[in-house]
């Protein structure tokens, strides 16, 4: 009974900030600006279905640069000893206690025509390069803000393998790419899908980043929904528009956690 009334602090807290949100949502999804029931915002979402596909496509690219990039940092935090891991850990974290915000603008001051990269190149006498207000702009951003949500999932599991069944492997004759792929990599299969989501999900709904660093002519789905509650002033579209990019956030989810159905007992199977 009391570990009933322990839970209610977070009851309170998921009914006043997500589940009356998300009420709210859904009424003005629904909703038009006299507060009637209609469909037509529903309906209006096909226009920007190549926005929807251009932040998916981009926010998929930037999960799969920051596994690149995150799996072999966090391969080798794990490999390294105690003293060390916590050194690797506190660099990878300090950039995240900066602003989101300062460490977006921070790209822009290395970006920019007239920033740090090509004037250093101008002083060399070569030509400036177009770093900024493209695709590559946006996805580097991506990858930069929310690489450590990659890196901490997969050094948490990582850490977590029985050495015992690396040194089994070894003593069955495995050489250390057989090790890797049938011991290593499915026992790590949790922490690369946790790391995929983390990244998805803020990645495929951001609008600062595409604003600091993309081109006004390429907007994401993320800006269109700011764009509709702070410009147009249509709140009703923009919650059909956030309804539907919960849904696919939710799909994708939901996909990945179905692919991830691997356990202890799988992985040494395939041995």
């Amino acid at each position: 009974m009391k570990s009933k009334w322990l839970s209610g602090p977070y009851v309170i807290w998921m009914v006043l900030f997500t589940l009356i949100p998300l009420g709210i949502v859904f009424y003005f999804a629904f909703t038009d600006g006299a507060g009637q029931f209609t469909l037509a915002n529903i309906q209006r979402l096909g226009a920007y279905l190549p926005i929807l596909l251009r932040s998916a496509w981009m926010s998929i690219f930037s999960s799969i640069l920051c596994l690149l990039i995150g799996y072999p940092v966090a391969y080798c935090m794990s490999k390294a000893s105690p003293t060390r891991q916590k050194i690797y850990y506190m660099l990878i974290m300090l950039p995240m206690c900066l602003s989101f915000l300062l460490r977006t603008m921070a790209w822009v001051s290395l970006l920019e025509d007239t920033g740090i990269i090509n004037n250093a190149l101008r002083s060399l006498g070569l030509s400036p390069l177009p770093l900024i207000r493209n695709t590559g702009a946006v996805i580097l951003g991506m990858v930069y803000n929310y690489l450590p949500f990659m890196i901490m999932p997969l050094y948490t599991v990582l850490i977590k393998i029985d050495r015992r069944l690396i040194e089994a492997a070894q003593d069955l004759g495995c050489n250390q790419v057989q090790v890797f792929t049938k011991v290593i990599l499915p026992l790590s299969v949790p922490g690369i899908v946790s790391g995929i989501t983390m990244v998805f999900v803020p990645a495929v709904s951001t609008f600062y980043i595409s604003q600091k660093l993309g081109s006004p002519g390429a907007v994401l789905i993320g800006d269109v929904i700011e764009s509709q509650f702070k410009g147009a002033y249509n709140p009703n579209l923009g919650a059909a528009m956030s309804l539907i990019l919960m849904a696919l956030i939710f799909l994708c989810v939901g996909l990945m956690n179905h692919f991830s159905g691997t356990d202890d007992e799988e992985g040494v199977a395939t041995l």
